[in-house]
This record gives C-alpha cells, sequence and structure tokens, in this order.
C-alpha cells in the first residue's frame, strides 16, 4: 500500500474542517502504546460535518447528535476492506504524519537532557547544569527544545573557552566567539548561562539554587564580567583613591596628597603592583571624605580608596586587587541602613575590618553632634554582621549619622 493518502480517504476524512477532529482522534492514540488498540473509542462535542464524516466512515445513521461511540476493531476491518487504511491510527498518519507515544517521547526527552551536563567541558557549566535549577534555566532559555539547548551548550563554552581575558571589551569577545557583537549583551541566553556558569566556578561565590540567574542586589552582569577580565563600559564610575602605594616609584598612580581615578580598564588591562602588603588600606563610602582628607592631610594621608555608595566594577576590582596584595582594609561608611548593607559586602567580600563602625562609634556621633544628625530612612533594617548591637542602636534613636559629620575623628586614624 503506498504511503500517499487515498483519494478516497482524504475526501471521507482529510479536510481543513475536520482538523480538529484528527487531532483529537490522534491524541488519543497518542497516549496509547504504539501496538495497543483500544476496543472503542468515545467521542463528545462533535460538531454537524465532524459527526457526519464519522457516520460515514462507521456506517452510523445521519442525526443531529454530538457525541458517537466508535467500535475501533470494526472501524479498522472496514478501512482494510476498503482499501484505503490498515486502521483508523494508520489513516491517521497518512493524512498527518506519524503518532508519537508521548510517554516514550518525554522518556527519550528526559534521558537527553540528564545527558547534557556530562557533555559540557567546562566545570562551571558543568557543575551548573547538575543542579535542577540550572538544568531548569537551560531548559527556559532554550525554550524546551532539547537541539536549540545543545546548541546554546556549545556556544556558551566557546565564550568560557576564552576566559579569564586581559581586559576584552565584551563586544569583542562576542563578535569572535559568536559572530555578533551583541550576542553577550544583557538578556542574551548566552550570555546569562556564560555568567552563571562563571559564577558557579568561582570559588566561595554564593549561589542560589533557586534561580542561578538570578543576581542579589550586591551583585550585577558588570561586575561578574569584570572578574572575568572582561570589560562593560570600561570608563564607567572609576574607583576614586588618594595616596595608594605602588611597588616601583616611578609608575606611581598620582601626585602624592592628590586624589585620582583608577578605570576599570586600567584595572584589568594594567594592574598596579600595589605596595601594601601587611599594611592599612582604608575604605570610605563618600568621596567628599577623600576630599576631605586631601585638604587636610595630603600627603600625609594613609592610603584610602572610595566606595562611592554600593561598589561598581572599577571599585570591587581595586578592592580585590588590594585584597590580593596582601592590604588589610579597614572600612567606613554612613550610619544608614545604605551604609550598613555596604559595608556588610565589603567585610563578606575581602575580609575587610570595620572602620569606626561600631555601636559605641554610633552613639558617640548620635548624641554629641545632633545638628549633623538626619531621620533614619522607612526601609528594612540591616543587621551589621560584625556588631549585632549596632542596629538596634541605630533603630533606637531612628537617625542616621553621614559619614561626613564624623571626619574629625576618621582624619585622626588616617593621619599618619
Amino acid at each position: 500500500m503506498s504511503d500517499a493518502p487515498d483519494p478516497r480517504l482524504q475526501a471521507l476524512l482529510g479536510a481543513d474542517t475536520l482538523a480538529s477532529l484528527r487531532g483529537r482522534l490522534r491524541a488519543r492514540f497518542e497516549r496509547l502504546d504504539p501496538d495497543e488498540t483500544p476496543a472503542t473509542l468515545n467521542l463528545a462535542g462533535l460538531s454537524a460535518s465532524e459527526y457526519e464524516a464519522l457516520a460515514l466512515l462507521t456506517g452510523a445513521p445521519p442525526r443531529p447528535v454530538k457525541s458517537m461511540r466508535i467500535d475501533l476493531a470494526r472501524l479498522d476491518a472496514t478501512l482494510r476492506e476498503a482499501g484505503v487504511a490498515a486502521s483508523l491510527r494508520d489513516a491517521l498518519e497518512r493524512l498527518d504524519g506519524p503518532i508519537v507515544h508521548r510517554a516514550a517521547m518525554r522518556a527519550a526527552a528526559q534521558a537527553r537532557w540528564s545527558t547534557m551536563p556530562g557533555r559540557c567541558r567546562h566545570s562551571g557549566l558543568g557543575g551548573l547544569l547538575q543542579a535542577p535549577a540550572g538544568l531548569g534555566l537551560l531548559k527556559r532559555l532554550a525554550r524546551q527544545d532539547a537541539d536549540h539547548a545543545m546548541r546554546l551548550i556549545e556556544r556558551t563554552e566557546a565564550v568560557l573557552q576564552r576566559l579569564p581575558a586581559n581586559g576584552l571589551p565584551r563586544a569583542q569577545l562576542a563578535a569572535e566567539t559568536l559572530g555578533d557583537a551583541h550576542a553577550l549583551d544583557a538578556g542574551q541566553a548566552v550570555a546569562t548561562l556564560v555568567l552563571a556558569a562563571w559564577r558557579q566556578a568561582e570559588p566561595g561565590t554564593i549561589r542560589r539554587e533557586s534561580d542561578p540567574a538570578a543576581e542579589a542586589p550586591e551583585e550585577r552582569a558588570r561586575d561578574t564580567w569584570a572578574r572575568a577580565g572582561v570589560m562593560v563600559n570600561e570608563l564607567a564610575r572609576p574607583a576614586l583613591f588618594l595616596n595608594l602605594p605602588v611597588q616601583t616609584p616611578e609608575h606611581r598612580l598620582a601626585a602624592d596628597g592628590e586624589p585620582a581615578y583608577l578605570s576599570l580598564r586600567r584595572l584589568l588591562r594594567s594592574p598596579p603592583a600595589f605596595d601594601v602588603a601587611a599594611r592599612e588600606v582604608f575604605v570610605c563610602e563618600n568621596p567628599n571624605l577623600v576630599a576631605i582628607a586631601a585638604d587636610r592631610l595630603g600627603a600625609r594621608c594613609a592610603p584610602l580608596v572610595c566606595t562611592d555608595g554600593m561598589p561598581a566594577a572599577a571599585q570591587r576590582m581595586l578592592l580585590a586587587q588590594l585584597a590580593s596584595a596582601g592590604a588589610e582594609l579597614r572600612c567606613h561608611g554612613d550610619f544608614d541602613w545604605a551604609g550598613l548593607r555596604i559595608a556588610n559586602w565589603t567585610i563578606r567580600s575581602f575580609g575587610a575590618r570595620p572602620w569606626r563602625l561600631r555601636a559605641g562609634d554610633y552613639e558617640a556621633a548620635a548624641t554629641g553632634a545632633p545638628q549633623l544628625r538626619r531621620d533614619l530612612d522607612d526601609g528594612p533594617a540591616v543587621a551589621a554582621i560584625w556588631d549585632e548591637t549596632l542596629a538596634p542602636a541605630m533603630a533606637r534613636h531612628g537617625v542616621s549619622i553621614a559619614e561626613e559629620a564624623v571626619a574629625a575623628s576618621l582624619l585622626a586614624d588616617l593621619r599618619r
């Protein structure tokens, strides 16, 4: 028997108006094993044209009803005797293609998804996909298409093989590895997987199992790219500093006593050789404090770095390089919830120690300089990981203290 539908079968069941009916019949067979045939099929909600077509196939009398009970063995025999198809299943396959067993198809797909982590050459990507949340991320990005998922894995690994880079612009990395300068822009599937895999592979990274692509407030894509040596807006928000020493005086970063900036581009492409091993480097939150220190102390000021609020990529890279060079970081900030959040991040990320940032320091400032204080914001309280009594003291007073308001005590520590 030819694979092409018999013209009589096409006339009986192949009309476009019967596509919905054929779909319902196919769905019944998709739930069965290929060699399984039910005794009857019960169909309800039939349109007039659908009932008429089934009546012609089964020999049922035409009447205005919307349901039918089909003796499948009898119908199969009728189709065979007429020479139009071997069975109803065969008729449906001749008209619309093979009927696939759904359970078998799901099992095959599941087996294919389960092998994907083992196909990864990059440990970060393999580790990401071994977790249910990571594999779920890949499925979402591939829209449940296993073939598309494999292409995403191949493209992601092509990028990961180039990392860490040495100050390579993201657009250049994308163009050279993927053939599209925008293929690693924010929101692109490969970019999402690269960032998640890189975080997975980083030692000491805290991963969130519920959603590996989600970023904590302290973690942004630009910062992850920077740690991988990839520049995104490398000239934006350079890091402000004062009197950072380097190992070779002829390569000093700025005139003694003068504030200066280091861009992410410079930090990644030509990292300074900092001479800070076992030396204190102070970290403040506000640029105004750097200006005050430069005006009051100049070259006599200890090394000072400014986070300028929550650190961006350049500030984070500078702090990381200083910590790697052996600096003993001491951090300060505003006595408000945002300041505590920044200090928590700095202490947790780089092993910094608090600098005049304990409850006693806050109490002294809150009672000693009332004209310089302002109301504490109404946001959720932030616990200080270095002093469990600080947040309750701030909540009790209900006031925040700007870093500039306690500049006198900070300058005493900075004077060297």
